[in-house]
């Protein structure tokens, strides 16, 4: 263990001196060190006649006599209560990771019902759970909408955003913290964002020449696992040692991107074409249709008619070739399709007939 804290604390001492690529806090995260999803059932009340249809929905209407019996308030069972001003409404939130209880956090309330707008509507107290069934927190307060609705009495209607859905800004106060095992493991495990064999390994050879031995160890093409002192004390300043330490990441594999409904593309600077003819031509035919109108004679007896005229015309611009040569970079491949003119939709068919004719080396992919 001394030998341990030598190490760390001339690992303390090089740090600044480091100068490579990226830090390890942006290309990995800690193993267990995540955050937590909370859901909830609600109401919101308050509404200016913008609440659920009570006929419709008849889940709130249980809620609200569910409630009211809690108060001592009993509604008779041959009596509906038609409510216009509350809505049903979702409520969920993250719960952070070391959060304690009495902290605070953000909730997003979202109807379920079909009310038009939660705006100036009250969140009563909610409680949130967990996946096991535990609740972490309680929701409460005023719903912040940032969407408006406004419609007439003909059924037109005029919506900004999203009326129906909202967030209360610190709504919910934390009442049961989530355990974790960070400080209860002889080790600190980190888990790359983008799994990458070349970066595990400079991670890897990163920590082990910063503290020496065989400190950290590549599990796979994600996790590094890392031998990390028992007390609770040392073990936050080594993490903080661990993330500001910088390496140089593996390089992305070589890919083209395409957007099919926008029309974008991405080019990735590892992608390379094999030697390759390229021809870019388009043929465009307009089609312009109007009405002519035959006025006959005077005493001719004849009527007015009207006979419909199509002009067609094509046009084809000159087909240019290109040659992309063996080792093409992305800027090289920019400059020729930008000299014949291109628009983003003929790069997409170049670089798909590129593909289909085996000459493009990078993974193509469409979404």
């Amino acid at each position: 263990m001394h030998r341990f804290r030598s190490s760390f604390v001339i690992a303390l001492c090089l740090l600044p001196g480091l100068a490579p690529a990226e830090r390890v806090k942006d290309l990995a995260v800690v193993a267990g060190v995540r955050s937590n999803q909370l859901v909830g059932y609600g109401l919101v009340v308050g509404l200016d006649g913008t609440g659920d249809q009570t006929t419709q929905t008849p889940f709130t209407v249980q809620s609200i006599i569910n409630m009211l019996e809690k108060f001592g308030v009993t509604i008779p069972a041959n009596i509906s209560p038609q409510l216009k001003n509350v809505a049903a409404v979702t409520v969920t939130a993250q719960l952070p990771p070391f959060i304690k209880v009495g902290q605070t956090i953000d909730v997003t309330v979202g109807s379920i019902g079909n009310a038009s707008s939660l705006r100036g509507g009250d969140l009563l107290m909610t409680p949130m759970r967990g996946a096991d069934g535990e609740v972490y927190a309680m929701a409460q307060g005023s719903v912040v909408v940032a969407g408006f609705g406004v419609s007439g009495k003909d059924g037109s209607r005029v919506s900004v955003n999203v009326p129906s859905g909202g967030r209360v800004p610190n709504g919910a106060t934390v009442e049961h913290e989530v355990r974790n095992d960070f400080a209860s493991q002889p080790f600190v495990m980190l888990n790359l964002n983008t799994p990458d064999f070349t970066t595990a390994s400079h991670l890897t050879e990163g920590i082990n020449k910063l503290l020496g031995g065989d400190t950290a160890v590549a599990l796979d093409p994600v996790s590094v696992k890392v031998a990390a002192p028992a007390d609770a004390r040392q073990r936050i300043a080594f993490v903080s040692v661990l993330q500001e330490l910088e390496i140089e990441p593996g390089d992305a594999p070589a890919r083209v991107i395409i957007n099919s409904r926008t029309g974008t593309v991405v080019i990735g600077s590892r992608v390379r074409v094999t030697p390759a003819a390229v021809a870019h031509g388009s043929l465009s035919v307009t089609i312009t249709e109007r009405n002519e109108v035959s006025q006959p004679n005077a005493f001719s007896q004849g009527t007015t008619t009207i006979t419909p005229h199509s002009d067609i015309s094509i046009s084809q611009p000159e087909a240019r070739m290109f040659v992309f040569n063996a080792g093409v970079n992305l800027d090289e491949i920019v400059r020729a399709v930008n000299q014949v003119g291109a628009a983003p939709g003929d790069l997409v068919a170049i670089l798909e007939a590129l593909k289909e004719a085996g000459a493009l080396r990078a993974e193509l992919i469409v979404i």
